[in-house]
């Protein structure tokens, strides 16, 4: 019996129910007054369980409501399906708050050939992706593009843009820099290689203008104490965490070692979470969660460290990987992140154990209530866009973090570290129209994500499904095999030439 005859059956009326569900499906790319989500099973950004069905109503860029179908909830005063100019049928299908990446970087070139744009933005929405934070790109053009994506004059995420922020000389220069990327209209800043004292005064000086801080804390002066004591919004991926908790203060390197040769950078790098300190390590991560400093770990673009066979043969790669990318992926020590020349057993080996023990450190630090995001640094070291993230997902399940919990990290979470979290990253009356409807249950397969598909065994035969069906986002919904298709077009033609 299905819920609309049940509901039949105890004397409920549905409002216009059997109308919606054979309403007009929306256009990809273009924006309705009153979309209509339809019969929808719920993952909210928030941690609890999935729940349904639901009718979730979108007008122009917002979400109007949410309405329980189930009988339990109409016995409460609940409503029907609402009516719309558009429908989306989610009967046996999944709607989650848009996933937004924390980590990203907008990218129209690789080694310095061009790509195009287009296709890094349609992955993005095709994974799910309504939201980055773009860390470190030409800031000019991210602002740009920023405002395109705001007034929907291009298919892509709403971007927050934290420019890259270079090393001042001097604490005066640092706030001047501050308040020079404030007055471009920057969203936040991105620290990388500063010393103590001109992160000192450039974190001051954030904060008095309300600009949010990450930080990618390499081999440095600064580590995960500074960011404890000057108020850091974010650590970006994992060194400055372990580092700070080296008994002595310096990671054990041989005398050979020289930190702008990729190869000797990354192959050390494995071995630091195991020359931490336990104790140390957890008054760190202690400190982190009382000073409210975020981890956005990237676990997916160190993958390639533990098993490089894997990440150089990622199915996805076959019809989706443009061959400009795929030319900056091969080692090469002119390019960031190209640096597997004599990559060895030993080296994954090391990079396996490093990540058994970062997996534990970041149950850890949530276990003491510190709040973990998640974004994939992409179009680096075999990543690509958007599929990085999903990828990501999978190795937060792999660290232990149940996918209820993985999708707050990647929504709820995200929004928080973005400062957004009165907007963004929930399926809640009121929030930006940022949404995605799933063909397949995320809950029990984080594969169903990626805009691939999976392959499923049903009723003896193979069937191919998953993959988000629409993305949502600002009330715009794309049709995600669109955009897929479009991206495999572009791959197409540029093996072509």
């Amino acid at each position: 019996m299905t819920i609309r005859y049940l509901l039949a059956a105890i004397g409920v009326v549905v409002l216009a129910g059997t109308a919606a569900a054979q309403g007009t499906a929306p256009t990809s790319g273009k924006r309705v007054r009153r979309l209509l989500i339809h019969n929808a099973t719920v993952v909210d950004g928030n941690g609890t369980p999935a729940s349904g069905p639901k009718d979730i109503v979108v007008e122009n860029n917002l979400i109007a409501d949410v309405i329980p179908l189930d009988p339990v909830a109409m016995g409460r005063g609940g409503r029907g399906a609402a009516q719309a100019d558009a429908v989306i049928d989610a009967t046996g299908k999944y709607v989650l708050p848009g996933l937004i990446n924390a980590h990203a970087h907008l990218q129209e070139e690789r080694g310095g050939k061009p790509q195009p744009i287009e296709y890094e933005l349609n992955i993005w929405l095709a994974c799910g992706i309504t939201t980055i934070r773009d860390v470190g790109s030409d800031t000019r053009r991210a602002l740009e593009l920023r405002r395109q994506s705001a007034e929907g004059e291009i298919a892509a995420p709403r971007i927050f843009v934290y420019p890259m922020f270079g090393r001042p000389r001097n604490a005066e220069e640092a706030r001047a820099r501050v308040r020079a990327l404030k007055e471009m209209g920057a969203d936040g800043i991105k620290i990388l290689g500063i010393d103590r004292d001109t992160m000192a005064a450039m974190e001051s000086e954030a904060h008095r203008l309300g600009l949010r801080i990450a930080h990618h804390a390499g081999v440095e002066e600064t580590n995960a104490w500074d960011d404890i004591n000057f108020g850091t919004t974010s650590i970006e991926h994992w060194y400055g965490i372990p580092d700070a908790a080296i008994e002595g203060g310096v990671q054990n390197f041989p005398s050979s070692y020289n930190y702008n040769n990729e190869t000797d950078r990354f192959r050390y790098a494995g071995h630091l979470f195991r020359e931490a300190n336990p104790e140390r390590l957890t008054k760190v991560l202690e400190g982190m969660v009382k000073a409210n400093v975020a981890w956005d770990p990237t676990m997916d673009i160190y993958e390639a460290s533990r098993d490089l066979q894997r990440a150089q043969t990622q199915p996805w790669f076959a019809d989706y990987l443009h061959p400009v990318l795929e030319e900056y992926f091969k080692p090469n020590p002119a390019n960031h992140g190209s640096y597997f020349i004599g990559w060895t057993s030993t080296d994954e080996m090391y990079w396996k154990e490093n990540y058994r023990l970062w997996m534990a450190a970041l149950r850890q630090f949530d276990r003491l209530g510190g709040l973990i995001g998640m974004g994939d640094d992409a179009g680096f070291i075999y990543q690509m866009y958007g599929f990085g993230l999903i990828r990501g997902m999978e190795l937060h399940q792999e660290a232990g973090f149940h996918p209820i919990k993985i999708i707050q990290q990647a929504t709820g979470n995200n929004a928080k570290i973005l400062g957004q979290e009165e907007r963004l990253g929930r399926v809640r009356a009121g929030f930006a129209a940022d949404l995605i409807v799933v063909n397949g249950n995320p809950l029990e397969n984080l594969k169903v994500l990626y805009p691939s598909g999976v392959d499923e065994i049903r009723n003896g035969k193979v069937v191919h499904t998953g993959g988000v069906e629409w993305t949502i986002k600002d009330g715009i919904p794309y049709h995600a095999p669109t955009l897929m298709a479009r991206v495999k077009e572009i791959v197409a033609q540029a093996r072509k030439k």
